[in-house]
């Protein structure tokens, strides 16, 4: 029987939250909940059903907050125990007491992820969707929602669970050669082999959306990089439709790298506004300049501005020597004042914009989107990606099985097929949470919020 931990569910604002959440799961849950939460008239403390009444204080009975109860009774809940939930008035401190006020009754305060952990560990959940809730929770975009609501429902385990049924079969197969091989048929090698090639092919499938979920996870960052007044910050503010940087006709009014958050079809996009490169004396605009270079150095993709009044001049050109091993996009500024210049590096994917007039901000998004799905920055199948510690268990089953692929092509004896057979087994077991340590278990759950 597992102790019995309580948390507070829900961010706490000061001033700001409208309701605020105490949550207990175990078998101490009920009494702890009776003991604090006095329900007037004939209210059923039964399953799935919400009472009201108020927190008191269990020895002093001094009224802590009048709130809700809702009960959930094993097995139906998060976590397949007792839960119990506190709504309370939001802010602090009413929370706050009503958490000191479980722990003194004798629950302990939740580790990070301990809920959800306590769903999995009692089958509730499979590890892929706990990873999935924690995408949820820290979902930056629409679509990265999308995607982790998708891990959520099984979309990445029921295919690895497929995929290690396939497995088990094969090994069932060939084990029982190797224990009754003059009760049964030769086995089928040309059906493995097919059985092996579809099985590699869906693990190669799967492996080529781990670019895609870092892509939602953490989000592209795209600097706006060019020499002084070329307009890359009125670029930026007609982007964020919000004036985020200074907008001036003198050149090195940026001195720093201003940042804004936008969301690009589906995908989470930092977009840097970076200081004009030139060289200059001035020490304050040298260091923006500095780190103007390092901004570009780390971004994923590059917006390389240049003025088409101005033409492709030879800084542009300086500028453009030191950028152009990245992912980049030629922005061809002011083309409501002069016409584009022809004078370019060749084979330069080119966006042409008005950012003062807010013109061709569409077209410069359509050029990111294809400039992710072009490969140059890998992308994948939207509703399905997985993380680094799935892309690294599916890597060592798809090297397992490539393995067993050349045993049998050696013609090797049927024990050695077993043996590279079972460490892709266990390695999809190891997507699934069905063969995982300790230590793993920490380090995935350790990253969730307290109270989930």
């Amino acid at each position: 029987m597992s102790d019995t931990i309580a948390a507070i569910a829900t961010a706490i604002v000061p001033e700001q939250g409208s309701v605020g959440i105490v949550r207990l799961s175990g078998s101490e849950s009920v009494a702890i909940a009776k003991k604090l939460f006095h329900a007037p008239g004939q209210q059923a403390w039964e399953s799935h059903r919400i009472l009201y009444g108020f927190i008191r204080h269990p020895e002093t009975d001094r009224l802590i907050d009048e709130a809700l109860l809702l009960l959930m009774l094993a097995p139906r809940s998060y976590t397949r125990e007792d839960v119990i939930e506190f709504h309370c008035h939001g802010g602090i401190m009413a929370v706050q007491q009503v958490l000191q006020l479980c722990i003194e009754q004798g629950a302990r305060l939740a580790q990070p992820g301990e809920f959800t952990l306590r769903a999995f560990l009692n089958g509730r959940i499979d590890l892929t969707q706990a990873e999935s809730i924690s995408d949820l929770v820290g979902a930056r975009s629409p679509q990265a929602a999308q995607t982790a609501l998708a891990g959520l429902q099984g979309k990445l385990a029921h295919p690895i669970r497929h995929l290690r049924a396939t497995c088990l079969d094969i090994l069932a197969e060939v084990e029982a050669r190797i224990d009754f091989e003059d009760d049964l048929p030769p086995l089928d090698e040309d059906l493995i082999r097919s059985q092996f090639d579809q099985v590699l092919a869906d693990v190669t499938r799967i492996l080529e959306t781990a670019d895609r979920g870092e892509l939602l996870r953490t989000g592209l960052k795209v600097a706006i990089v060019g020499r002084p007044n070329v307009g890359k910050s009125s670029l930026l503010n007609a982007w964020s439709r919000c004036d985020r940087a200074i907008v001036t006709d003198l050149p090195g009014t940026t001195r720093d790298v201003v940042e804004s958050q936008l969301v690009v079809g589906g995908i989470p996009i930092q977009v840097l506004d970076t200081a004009g490169i030139r060289e200059t004396e001035d020490q304050v605009e040298k260091i923006g300049v500095e780190r103007s270079r390092l901004a570009a150095e780390s971004a994923d993709l590059v917006l390389f501005t240049i003025d088409a009044q101005a033409g492709f001049t030879e800084l542009d050109r300086e500028i453009y020597d030191r950028v152009r091993d990245r992912p980049l996009i030629l922005v061809i500024n002011k083309i409501d004042l002069a016409e584009p210049t022809s004078d370019l590096p060749s084979a330069l994917q080119i966006v042409k914009t008005a950012a003062a007039q807010n013109q061709g901000i569409d077209a410069l998004e359509t050029a990111i989107l294809e400039t992710v799905q072009s490969g140059q920055i890998q992308a994948a199948n939207m509703d399905l990606a997985i993380n680094q510690r799935q892309a690294a268990a599916l890597t060592r089953a798809k090297l397992a099985l490539q393995q067993v692929q050349v045993t049998i092509s050696n013609q090797l004896p049927l024990d050695f097929w077993t043996i590279d057979l079972r460490s892709a087994i266990q390695a999809l077991g190891e997507i699934l949470g069905e063969d995982v340590t300790e230590s793993v278990l920490d380090r995935i759950f350790s990253r969730f919020c307290i109270g989930k």
